[in-house]
């Protein structure tokens, strides 16, 4: 079933889409810089630096933790009610506890009370980015024409780059401006105030937006009492009916994850605190990374739309799993340019992998459990592999004194993704290429 792809409104989409995905990552990865960089001081004060860094990556952890929560419910309204209301609860609830983070008093002011409400607030984060990623991947690979839905899915997957970006910029900023002691007293807390911003996009998207066409068209089916149907519970049936393509589609995230959140927030503890590195050195390399990855992002989403999704997932995986050692023979040698390859070249592997996913993802599962389906795979992830990668490195290197554990566990990763895009089915075949109106992963569907 084909849906016609109108321009204007769509262009409008996929920018509003880009704009509330990069600010949700902001919220969201603003998190993991300030736990590396802030929060050991302001929130664990007491504590040695290697435990107020192990302290502060737990907090960093606890939204992954809720992140399969969040996707549960939102996929669970999502799939009964619709993909726009779910994403604006999501982005709504984002902005609000990030805001609120910035407003927090440190635990000089109020003690233990004050990383308990940190963790409280991270977890209300964590449950709106695992809702909101599903449903603005959706509104965009719905909304757009069959044969461009992997170019479509990247303007909520490269949300993520441009939300370090960001996230990035405004640290660097208010470290440059402020001094350290003005920076650990108030200046911090202005990155996650600007959260506000997110407030216009969410009243565009719920004035602007109309759900997916192809939502649309289910709920018809409904109100015409055709055989097709709502799902009334949508997670159990995605589970009962497809849990190993749940189960496959989180391992697809494997490598593209570890590695970015170890080049996220995990080497930028250990370049600090264990090389001797500059804080804003590393700040900078990570955001002209995160321009290549965009690059990348958007380029690998559209070419899957020509040749695929699984041959740029199978070829980023492999690359990860293969630099995984070099990765941190560079890192080791504290020296920038080093440090800039490593970084850059798991960034290209990454987000090879990355662009097509949101696609990918989608086309796995029937429109009536889709939301359910594609948001607890991605954000089963989340939860096994993401969140606990900084805090599984900084106690790694910590226990051993080496990275090569580290290494070991980025290359068992990219073996996981291998093995995932490897047995699941090519939802964007070269048959499904060649027919006009074939739905990619429609033949799919059970």
């Amino acid at each position: 079933m084909t849906h016609p792809d109108h321009r204007p409104a769509h262009r409008k989409l996929l920018a509003a889409g880009l704009l509330g995905s990069s600010i949700e990552w902001y919220d969201f990865f603003l998190y993991g810089t300030a736990a590396a960089l802030v929060f050991p001081a302001v929130f664990f004060p007491d504590s040695s630096p290697l435990m107020g860094t192990l302290l502060s990556f737990s907090t960093f952890w606890a939204g992954f933790v809720a992140r399969p929560l969040g996707g549960v419910v939102a996929g669970h309204f999502g799939d009964k009610y619709g993909r726009k209301p779910a994403v604006v609860a999501c982005l709504l609830g984002m902005g609000v506890a990030t805001f609120l983070i910035g407003c927090l008093p440190s635990a000089h002011s109020i003690g233990v009370v004050a990383p308990i409400l940190l963790v409280a607030l991270r977890f209300v984060q964590g449950m709106a980015c695992g809702g909101q990623w599903g449903g603005i991947v959706l509104l965009l690979t719905e909304s757009a024409s069959p044969k461009k839905r992997g170019f479509a899915g990247t303007f909520g997957q490269m949300g993520v780059p441009f939300g370090v970006i960001l996230g990035n910029v405004v640290f660097l900023v208010a470290t440059a401006v402020l001094s350290e002691e003005a920076f650990l007293s108030w200046g911090w807390r202005v990155p996650f105030l600007c959260s506000a911003l997110l407030f216009p996009v969410v009243l565009y998207i719920q004035t602007k937006v109309e759900d997916t066409p192809e939502f649309r068209e289910l709920q018809e089916e409904v109100a015409e009492k055709k055989t097709v149907k709502v799902a009334q519970a949508p997670l159990s049936e995605a589970i009962r009916l497809h849990w190993r393509k749940i189960l496959l589609g989180c391992g697809l995230l494997a490598a593209t994850n570890t590695a970015f959140y170890v080049s996220l927030a995990g080497v930028l503890s250990y370049g600090t605190q264990e090389l001797g590195m500059k804080r804003n050195d590393i700040l900078a390399i990570s955001l002209g990374v995160s321009v290549i990855g965009i690059v990348v992002i958007l380029w690998s989403g559209d070419r899957s739309d020509r040749i695929g999704r699984k041959p740029l997932i199978l070829i980023g995986g492999v690359g990860l799993a293969v630099w995984a050692f070099p990765y941190f023979w560079l890192v080791n040698t504290g020296k920038l340019p080093m440090f800039f390859i490593a970084v850059t070249v798991a960034t290209l592997f990454q987000s090879m992998t990355y662009g097509p996913l949101a696609a990918f993802l989608g086309e796995l599962f029937e429109p009536r459990l889709r939301y359910s389906g594609a948001s607890l795979a991605y954000q089963l992830c989340a939860i096994t592999v993401s969140g606990g990668t900084p805090f599984i490195m900084t106690a790694l290197i910590a226990n051993t004194g080496t990275t090569t554990y580290v290494s070991l566990y980025l290359a068992l990763m990219g073996l996981v993704t291998v093995f995932s895009a490897w047995v699941l089915h090519e939802t964007n075949s070269a048959e499904v290429r060649a027919d006009p109106d074939a739905v990619p992963g429609e033949q799919l569907y059970v």
